[in-house]
């Protein structure tokens, strides 16, 4: 895993040479037996190429230089929609957690509604999303029209304008369920972003948490000069 992550982040360069095999041996203290079977895994899933006498080598394509972030939220949702396939997986009315409920001034008895939807990119999965509407803004959300539309599409064509959106990005274990979604083992960290949604005069429209597997899926951020010194330029917070 280490090793994979090094390579499609551009350690060793679009047809570098990976280090030789009694290098990885002592740098990852396991015998060279486990070396080759990881090299083997890694030629196998196209990330490399054995060359007999000459080494291991980064294949053609691989660890390439990303597209730098847009700037607009809007045009990423559009973007992600754009490039994968959604599985509408639940829609309807539900009782949130505490937090989702006090984010959208719920009581502890209120409902809304809870849409959980996969993403992929052909049969590879990248994405969950686990969304909790308002119910004043929940006309219209359905599981057919999420199968046609993306949900920031729905709310807008309610006459929903977005305004403030406060983001969270942490990591956490994928739990069963959200593994076998994935394509992962249980406990792999998965990236988990949250997404608190306003309206135009400040109050919460969508709570939205999103989860991707690292293998597949990064986060960028484009952050203009003059928010450095705000919160749009994120903030760390430590917990106990």
């Amino acid at each position: 895993m280490v090793l994979l992550n090094e390579i499609k982040s551009g350690v060793y360069a679009e047809l570098g040479a990976l280090p030789k095999e009694e290098t990885l041996c002592e740098r990852f203290d396991v015998s060279r037996i486990t070396v080759r079977r990881a090299l083997a895994d890694l030629a196998e899933q196209g990330y490399v190429e054995r060359r007999h006498g000459l080494g291991t080598f980064v294949r053609a394509g691989v660890g390439a230089t990303a597209p730098a972030p847009s700037l607009g939220l809007l045009e990423e949702l559009r973007h992600v929609a754009a490039e994968t396939q959604v599985d509408v997986l639940e829609v309807g009315p539900k009782v949130p957690p505490a937090v989702v409920a006090g984010a959208l001034g719920l009581t502890s008895s209120d409902k809304a509604i809870h849409a959980v939807r996969a993403r992929r990119i052909g049969a590879t999965p990248t994405m969950l999303t686990e969304a909790w509407i308002a119910p004043a803004h929940a006309k219209g959300v359905t599981a057919t029209s999420l199968k046609k539309r993306a949900l920031y599409e729905i709310l807008q064509a309610q006459g929903v304008q977005f305004g403030r959106v406060v983001q969270e990005i942490t990591a956490v274990p994928a739990d069963p369920t959200r593994a076998r979604l994935l394509g992962l083992s249980v406990g792999m960290p998965l990236l988990k972003m949250v997404r608190v949604m306003h309206a135009l005069d400040e109050h919460v429209i969508l709570h939205i948490s999103i989860y991707l597997s690292p293998d597949h899926s990064r986060i960028l951020m484009d952050i203009p000069a003059d928010a450095i010194n705000t919160m749009s330029a994120g903030k760390v917070v430590h917990q106990r």
